[in-house]
């Protein structure tokens, strides 16, 4: 977002309406334009964020982009003005079209390698990846998630996290080191603690390409002169629903990649998450679309302070220190709407922050290599967060859509936790404390006393409400040690179950009844509540 070099003035322009040649030719070429622009006062900032896309502010400098309608509108207000190459046209790129050199981490792949090289992680760790396309681009590249858990295969009742990078097509830090993330999860697991601990424990969402059009603006070939919007001219982070505007807070239809989200987002239960862009080094917590803080708020920073300190431990001096030595909040910096991370926060009970992760937007590939060594121990430790605060599963006939559960006297602006709608698993990330935690279904509320969370492992709280069928294997109206050590007998062969007595049992409804339904069992019934 920071352009503070390398810059080539095209034009200082009078205070006029009417499009310049140069203007002209660039709109003739590419969906957007670049520019930059002085202000007074930062509360002037509220209404030209409305108008054009912001990239960055520093001191009193404005760095934006702007569609052709945009522009319009920007010229309207009379603000001298200067234009400005596209950052992606600086620096010449190293491109790889295979995936065997594309995994030297020298290069950008080209689109059928990054497709290929995707699926080709699917292929070689068939037990802890596969690979889901969420959506298509308006130019149908597709839009792929690597989803890594050591039971990938099934649906289980862990943690779901989201990575995902590059919704502005020409911020291609981020697309590298996904890349690389993913890589370094599957070839290390089971040789590394942490990357074991990791994907036994997670189901970790990887998105390293969210704009593919933007980025391969110029053909699937070379992601040289990318361009930040999509194929339409559309800032994709401008484009989700928003807790202030509403639905279309940018004015525009929702665009095909940001449709891929929402409904990544409507059928996951993403607790935690990060979106990465480039352009300047920091962290950018909720909310960026209004003042008032997020009621997590210091749980939000000291998450991105672990990152920014951690990061801090293995770089040079001078990097990811931007603001308040590498974090702030997101209003703060510069109020935007129709942002992921609000969306993702406040629609979907999530916690999502904001990375921008290098000062450069398209760095050459071997220097994105020293990126990943200054990032790959924050990466780690943020999925790692992700197992913290609270935690626990619910076992009940009622709907579990209309359940809350919340952290007594604390939540605002949607903040409470929700649980998963196909297991009940439900995550309150939080600080260390004691708490009391209410569940409610809307017709009645479970009231959680002294409940104790340290900086281990999440404290686990598990609790029936209504017909416990899922679970009450001999029919007694409780889950306990019996309904265990009946189990227990049917997977010895020492008793036969009737089909009621089967579909209880089958704790993860995989159709099979094991051991891990007999684990599963015990594990709800020891941290049962009360």
């Amino acid at each position: 977002m920071r352009r503070a070099l390398l810059l080539i003035f095209i034009c200082i322009l009078p205070l006029n309406l009417g499009f310049s040649a140069d203007e002209v030719e660039i709109f003739a070429q590419r969906p957007e334009i670049y520019f930059r622009f002085q202000i007074q006062f930062h509360a002037d900032i509220s209404k030209i964020t409305r108008i054009v896309s912001i990239d960055n502010i520093v001191d009193d400098t404005v760095y934006a982009y702007a569609n052709r309608s945009e522009f319009e509108q920007f010229k309207t207000l009379n603000i001298r003005y200067e234009i400005l190459p596209p950052p992606s046209l600086i620096t010449r790129v190293k491109m790889s079209g295979s995936v065997g050199k594309s995994k030297n981490w020298d290069s950008y792949p080209t689109y059928p390698a990054y497709r290929n090289m995707m699926m080709q992680f699917a292929a070689d760790y068939p037990a802890l990846c596969r690979v889901d396309s969420i959506g298509e681009s308006v130019q149908g590249r597709g839009i792929f998630c690597a989803v890594i858990s050591n039971n990938v295969q099934s649906e289980a009742a862990e943690p779901e996290v989201l990575y995902t990078s590059t919704m502005h097509g020409d911020e291609t830090t981020g697309y590298i080191l996904m890349l690389r993330l993913i890589d370094h999860l599957l070839t290390n697991y089971g040789l590394d603690k942490q990357v074991t601990e990791l994907v036994d424990n997670l189901e970790i969402w990887i998105n390293p390409l969210a704009n593919p059009d933007g980025t391969y603006f110029n053909g699937d070939s070379t992601v040289y002169g990318a361009t930040r919007t999509n194929a339409n001219g559309i800032d994709l982070n401008r484009n989700f629903p928003d807790p202030e505007e509403g639905e279309h807070p940018d004015g525009n239809a929702w665009q095909p990649e940001t449709i891929a989200m929402m409904g990544l987002a409507e059928h996951q239960n993403f607790i935690l998450s990060a979106n990465f862009h480039g352009g300047a080094e920091l962290l950018n917590y909720p909310w960026d679309c209004w003042e008032g803080r997020h009621a997590d708020d210091d749980w939000l920073i000291r998450l991105c302070r672990q990152y920014a300190d951690t990061v801090h431990a293995h770089s040079p001096t001078g990097y990811l220190t931007d603001r308040n030595n590498g974090i702030t909040n997101g209003y703060e910096w510069c109020k935007i709407h129709g942002g992921r991370q609000d969306y993702m926060t406040y629609y979907w009970h999530g916690r999502e922050v904001t990375i921008e992760i290098s000062e450069v937007k398209m760095p050459t590939a071997e220097e994105i290599s020293l990126y990943w060594e200054y990032n790959r121990a924050a990466l780690l430790y943020y999925l790692a967060a992700a197992l913290s605060g609270m935690r626990g599963e619910i076992r009940t006939d009622r709907d579990l859509s209309g359940m809350q559960i919340r952290i007594v006297g604390h939540e605002r602006d949607n903040s409470w936790a929700v649980p998963d709608r196909d297991f009940g698993d439900f995550y309150r990330l939080c600080l260390p404390g004691v708490y009391q935690l209410n569940v409610s279904t809307g017709a009645e509320t479970v009231l959680f006393d002294q409940v104790i969370v340290t900086d281990a492992a999440a404290t686990r709280i598990n609790l029936v409400i209504g017909d416990p069928t899922p679970g009450d294997i001999n029919g007694d109206g409780n889950i306990d040690i019996a309904d265990i050590l009946l189990i227990q007998n049917f997977i010895d062969g020492r008793s036969v179950p009737g089909s009621e007595q089967i579909n209880a049992a089958d704790w993860n409804d995989d159709g099979v009844l094991n051991q891990e339904d007999r684990d599963m069992l015990l594990r709800f019934v020891q941290y049962l509540y009360p």
